[in-house]
C-alpha cells in the first residue's frame, strides 16, 4: 500500500508493484474520491473512467512526484483535473444522463469553476483550506474569498433567495467568525457592528446555516456507496490494457518529398520570391484550413500513422500557441464505409500532460464537419482536429493515447436537433503517437473601450492576436443592484479591413478582478493572419440577462384553482395546488408578447420550510422569433439556428415536490420569486481604440 506521504525509501518497492499498489491505494480511499467525482460527473460510466485515467496517470507521474506535499493532496490534484476534463459541458453532444443528478450535486453543478473546486475539496473531500490553497495554486485568503462566494452562491440555489443586503466590508470576516479564527479586535468590531446592522445579522445567519450544512456533508453522503464490483472492473480494464500495450504495433511515421528535382528547384525560387510555400501547400494539402496555417509559416506538417483493428488514424500537422494546440487528423476505416472522428473529452488522452501542458489553459470543443468537400469525397475517410491544451514550453513531444472514437453519420438538422449529425457508437482501439510541436508567438494589444448593455457598463481592456484564435478581453460591471449581464454575445470582431466571426463553440472564460464590481471575460474568434491592428470594431449581437425581482405568492391546496397574480408586466396563472407525496404545483403563461421575462428564478416552500428537499420540473415553451412567429417545439422540431433572434418562453412549469427524508406529503404554502432571466438582442457596433 501506497502511505499517505511517501518517502525515499518507498518509491521503488511501488514502482516494483507496478500499478497494483497504486489500486490497492485507491481501494482503501475510494470512497472519499468516489463522492469527490460525484461531484463533477453524473454517470457510472463517466466515473469509471476517471479512476481509470487517473491510475493511469498516477502510475506514469509517479517518478516525478515531489515531497514537498501529501501523496492524497498530490493524487487530489490530478483526480480533479480528470474531473473538469470529463465534465465540460459541450451543447452540441450534450449527452442523456442515465442516472438521476442529486439536488445537493444539481447544486454545485450551478456554481463558477473555481468555487466548485474549492467548495468540494474543503467539504466533500474534507482538506484543509492550506492544501486546497496549495492544489489551486492561490493564496489562502484567496481561497476563503472563493469559498465565500461560493457558499452565497450555493445559498441562492438551496432556496434562500439573492435578497441579502450585509454590508459588503465584513463579508470577509464571515468564515473566520464562524470558524472561531478571527482575531480577537477584529471580532470585537464585528460584533458591535452585528448588534446595531439587522441586514448583516440576517446575512450572517443564512450563510451560517449554509455553511454549516456544507460542514455537515459527510455525514449526509454516508448513503453514497461505491458500487461492489468497481475496483474489480477498474483492475480488469487495466488488464486489458497491459495485455493491449505488449501486442500493439509500433507506429509508423511515413516521410517523402514528392518530385524531388522540383522540390530542390522550386526551394531556390522560394529564396528569392517566397511563392513556393503557397504553391506547395496548394499542391500537397487537401485540408483548406491546415494549408492556411501553413502558408502563413504558423504549423507543422507531420505525417504520423497508427492502426488498430482496421482503422487507421494519421496526424496531419499541429499548430501550438499561448491560446490551445490544434491537432488536424484523418482516419480511415479500412474494412468498411464508416467515418470516425475523436472526441478530445472521450477516448483521448495525453500522457505527458502535466510535464508538457498548461493544466489551467484552454481546451476547444469542435463540432465533425460532414458537410466539407473533403469529407463527402470517401464514405470511409473523416478529416478533422481536436483542441488541446496550450504547451508550457517553447516545444516539446505530445505523448498522445487514444483509446476510442466515435462514429458519425449526416442527418437531416430537423431529427437530430439542428447538428446535421448523429453519433451511431463507439469504435475501441489503441492508437498511440509521439507529436513534436512548437510554440508560436502571440502579440497582445492593449485597448481602451467602453459600452453599456441595458445600462451594464462594459470595458474592453485587450486584444491577443495568436495562430489559432483572436482573443478579445473584457470586463463587465456587477454594481447594478436589480440586473447583471450573464452572457454577452458577440457577431463579429472587426480589425483594420478583416472581419472575424465569433467561435460559437468556445467557452467563454471569466474570473474576478483586484476590483470585486468588475468581471474579467475572454471571447474567442476565427484566427487573424499576420494582422497589425489600426482599427478595432465589434459587432454586439445580444445578452443574455437576470433581473432581481422579488415576490412572495401564499398557496393553500384547500382553495379552488386556477388563480392569477401580475408580476413584471404579466399575468401568470397558478393552475394546481395539491398536497401529496410528491405535491404537484402547475404554473402557466400563454401571453408570450411583449411579455419581459422567458425564465423565473424561483422556489417553493411547505409548511416546514426545511422538508422540500427533492423538486422536479418539468417545462413547455415555443420559440419565437424576431417578427414574433411563434414555433411550439414541443410539437414539431426546430431548428434553433434557423430562427432569426429567437427567445425561449416557457409557458407551462409543472412542479413536484418530495420529502425525500420522512416519506411525509407535502403541503405547498409558498411560491416565492426571486427573479427572471431573459436575452435582449443588440445591434451596436463599439469602436475600440488602442492604447
Amino acid at each position: 500500500m501506497i502511505p499517505a506521504k511517501i518517502d525515499s525509501n518507498s518509491i521503488a518497492p511501488i514502482r516494483e508493484r507496478d500499478v497494483e499498489s497504486i489500486i490497492d491505494w485507491f481501494d482503501q480511499h475510494k470512497q472519499s474520491f468516489y463522492l469527490l467525482g460525484l461531484s463533477y460527473l453524473s454517470n457510472q460510466q463517466q466515473m469509471e473512467e476517471l479512476f481509470y485515467q487517473t491510475i493511469i496517470k498516477v502510475h506514469k507521474q509517479l517518478p516525478r512526484f515531489k515531497r514537498d506535499t501529501s501523496f492524497e493532496t498530490w493524487v487530489t490534484s490530478i483526480f480533479i483535473h480528470i474531473c473538469r476534463e470529463l465534465s465540460y459541458d459541450r451543447s452540441l453532444l450534450a449527452r442523456v444522463e442515465t442516472e438521476p443528478r442529486q439536488d445537493f450535486f444539481k447544486a454545485l453543478d450551478c456554481l463558477k469553476e473555481n468555487e466548485k473546486d474549492a467548495v468540494v475539496l474543503t467539504y466533500v473531500k474534507g482538506m484543509s483550506k492550506e492544501e486546497v490553497a496549495h492544489l489551486l495554486q492561490v493564496s489562502e485568503n484567496k481561497i476563503k474569498g472563493i469559498l465565500f462566494s461560493g457558499i452565497q452562491s450555493l445559498r441562492i440555489e438551496m432556496g434562500y433567495g439573492p435578497t441579502f443586503n450585509g454590508c459588503k466590508e465584513y463579508h470577509k470576516d464571515y468564515i473566520n467568525y464562524l470558524e472561531r479564527t478571527l482575531d480577537r479586535p477584529r471580532k470585537i468590531d464585528f460584533e458591535k457592528h452585528l448588534y446595531h446592522c439587522q441586514d448583516c445579522q440576517e446575512d450572517l445567519a443564512s450563510f451560517q446555516d449554509v455553511m454549516l450544512t456544507m460542514l455537515n456533508l459527510p455525514d449526509r453522503l454516508e448513503d453514497f456507496h461505491v458500487p461492489v464490483d468497481f475496483i474489480e472492473n477498474l483492475e480488469a480494464r487495466l488488464a486489458e490494457k497491459e495485455k493491449h500495450r505488449q501486442k500493439r504495433n509500433k507506429k509508423r511515421i511515413r516521410k517523402g518529398f514528392v518530385f524531388a528535382g522540383i522540390f530542390v528547384l522550386l526551394i531556390g525560387i522560394d529564396f528569392f520570391t517566397g511563392a513556393f510555400s503557397n504553391l506547395y501547400y496548394n499542391w500537397t494539402e487537401k485540408n483548406q484550413e491546415l494549408r492556411a496555417f501553413l502558408q502563413h509559416d504558423l504549423g507543422e506538417r507531420l505525417n504520423l500513422e497508427d492502426e488498430s483493428d482496421g482503422v487507421k488514424i494519421k496526424i496531419k500537422g499541429t499548430i501550438a500557441d499561448e491560446v490551445q494546440t490544434l491537432v488536424f487528423y484523418e482516419i480511415e476505416d479500412t474494412k468498411k464505409d464508416s467515418q470516425y472522428m475523436m472526441d478530445n473529452f472521450d477516448g483521448v488522452f495525453v500522457e505527458n500532460q502535466h510535464e508538457i501542458m498548461d493544466g489551467e489553459g484552454y481546451q476547444g470543443f469542435y463540432p465533425p464537419d460532414l458537410e466539407s468537400d473533403m469529407n463527402k469525397e470517401e464514405k470511409n475517410v473523416y478529416h478533422g482536429k481536436i483542441s488541446l491544451q496550450p504547451i508550457n514550453t517553447d516545444n516539446g513531444t505530445i505523448k498522445l493515447q487514444i483509446s476510442k472514437l466515435q462514429k458519425i453519420i449526416s442527418d437531416s438538422a430537423e431529427q437530430n436537433g439542428g447538428m446535421g449529425f448523429q453519433i451511431m457508437g463507439d469504435k475501441i482501439g489503441k492508437w498511440t503517437f509521439e507529436i513534436p510541436v512548437t510554440k508560436k508567438p502571440s502579440v497582445e494589444y492593449a485597448l481602451k473601450g467602453e459600452t453599456q448593455v441595458e445600462g451594464i457598463p462594459v470595458r474592453f481592456d485587450k486584444l491577443t492576436i495568436a495562430p489559432t484564435a483572436t482573443v478579445l478581453h473584457y470586463d463587465i460591471n456587477m454594481e447594478q443592484p436589480n440586473k447583471q449581464i450573464d452572457n454577452l454575445n458577440f457577431n463579429h470582431l472587426q480589425v483594420n479591413d478583416k472581419k472575424v466571426k465569433v467561435d460559437l463553440y468556445a467557452r467563454s472564460f471569466f474570473d474576478t478582478q483586484l476590483d470585486v464590481n468588475w468581471i474579467s471575460y475572454q471571447r474567442h474568434f476565427s484566427p487573424l493572419f499576420g494582422e497589425k491592428p489600426k482599427e478595432v470594431n465589434v459587432q454586439l449581437e445580444s445578452a443574455q440577462l437576470t433581473f432581481d425581482d422579488h415576490h412572495i405568492i401564499e398557496l393553500d391546496s384547500s382553495k379552488d384553482y386556477p388563480q392569477t397574480f401580475e408580476y413584471a408586466g404579466s399575468t401568470i396563472s397558478i393552475d394546481k395546488v395539491e398536497a401529496g407525496q410528491p405535491a404537484k404545483v402547475v404554473i402557466s403563461d400563454h401571453g408570450i408578447e411583449n411579455r419581459a421575462y422567458e425564465t423565473l428564478h424561483f422556489q417553493i416552500f411547505g409548511e416546514d420550510e426545511n422538508a422540500i428537499n427533492s423538486m422536479e420540473m418539468y417545462t413547455e415553451g415555443v420559440l419565437m422569433d424576431k417578427n414574433g412567429v411563434v414555433y411550439d417545439y414541443n410539437k414539431n422540431p426546430v431548428i434553433y439556428e434557423e430562427i432569426e433572434q429567437p427567445r425561449h418562453f416557457i409557458t407551462v412549469l409543472s412542479v413536484e415536490l418530495q420529502n425525500d427524508r420522512t416519506g411525509e406529503k407535502v403541503n405547498p404554502k409558498r411560491l416565492e420569486i426571486y427573479g427572471y432571466n431573459a436575452i435582449k438582442y443588440l445591434d451596436d457596433l463599439v469602436k475600440i481604440s488602442l492604447k
